[in-house]
């Protein structure tokens, strides 16, 4: 068995009566409906419809405390709590930061039930059980449980394998829609759960098919072409690079532009590094190429 603690993630907690119903209408998905240690990803956007953080909520048991954990990038830890904070009102709810709490991704196995707070990454069944327990001697503790130590870039080679964009690396906050960032894909928005902020323009792109620009996985050979370099199809530009690992990486592209490239027989690269789209088991929307073969 092998685990990573993920020291890029930070712990939020949600208590109190109102909890459920503030949660429920700000975030993209729907947290009404979760069960004892079930998650969801989830995001909080901008009123014009741009992901502001990304998430996964996991509902916690009556019995250990209830309310919600929410698992958030660290680097928006705090702000994250104080958006939320904003919108707290008079809801009787309780918004803390636990820095006492790690997040763990488990690589191979399963941890024992008492270990602390697992539960699957609701976006791809191929990326495994996280873990919340104490922060303080976290290694120990898993160490005991049976597991080896991997490090974190073990779990992001896994991500990226599966085509699973990551917020900061693969998509820029503030200036990108759940869509783009494959979050209606990835079970991150429920479309049919009602309110929440930015939910008229997210609702609009769906049902218009409107997405132009998303994330999608690529492939090259040899070496990596560096993060953040320019996506071009023939001579035009298409998008930028995100992260890369053993041969896969992950580009926000435009979906229309790369098409009719593809179909002119125009090559994609990334800073002169020829690249080839990959469509991933989770896609369902149409992919820049299949046309072609067909």
């Amino acid at each position: 068995m092998r685990a990573a603690l993920l020291p890029e993630r930070a712990v939020l907690r949600i208590t109190g009566e109102d909890a459920t119903h503030f949660l429920q209408g700000l975030v993209t998905s729907d947290v009404e409906t979760l069960k004892a240690g079930d998650a969801r990803f989830a995001a909080l956007l901008t009123p014009q419809g741009k992901i502001l953080f990304d998430f996964f909520v996991i509902t916690v048991a009556e019995d250990e405390g209830g309310g919600f954990v929410l698992d958030a990038p660290r680097a928006l830890e705090g702000d994250l709590a104080q958006r939320l904070g904003f919108y707290k009102l008079r809801a009787k709810v309780e918004i803390a930061r636990r820095p006492d709490l790690a997040v763990v991704a488990i690589l191979e196995g399963t941890p024992p039930t008492d270990l602390g707070l697992a539960y699957p990454d609701p976006r791809h069944a191929g990326l495994g059980t996280r873990l919340v327990f104490p922060a303080e001697g976290a290694a120990a503790a898993l160490r005991d449980a049976g597991f080896a130590l991997g490090e974190p870039e073990e779990w992001q080679k896994k991500r990226i394998g599966l085509g699973v964009p990551e917020g900061g690396q693969d998509f820029t906050y503030g200036d990108t829609f759940p869509h783009e960032a494959d979050m209606d894909q990835l079970g991150g928005v429920d479309f049919h759960k009602g309110c929440f902020i930015g939910q008229e323009v997210v609702s609009r792109m769906e049902h218009r098919g409107s997405a132009r620009t998303r994330v999608v996985p690529i492939a090259y050979e040899h070496a990596a072409p560096l993060g953040g370099v320019e996506v071009k199809i023939g001579e035009r530009a298409a998008g930028f690079l995100g992260s890369t690992a053993n041969g896969r990486g992950l580009a926000k592209i435009r979906l229309d532009r790369v098409e009719e490239g593809l179909a002119l027989n125009e090559k994609l690269s990334a800073g002169n590094v020829p690249i080839t789209l990959v469509k991933p088991d989770w896609a369902k929307f149409p992919f820049p190429g299949e046309r072609a073969k067909s």
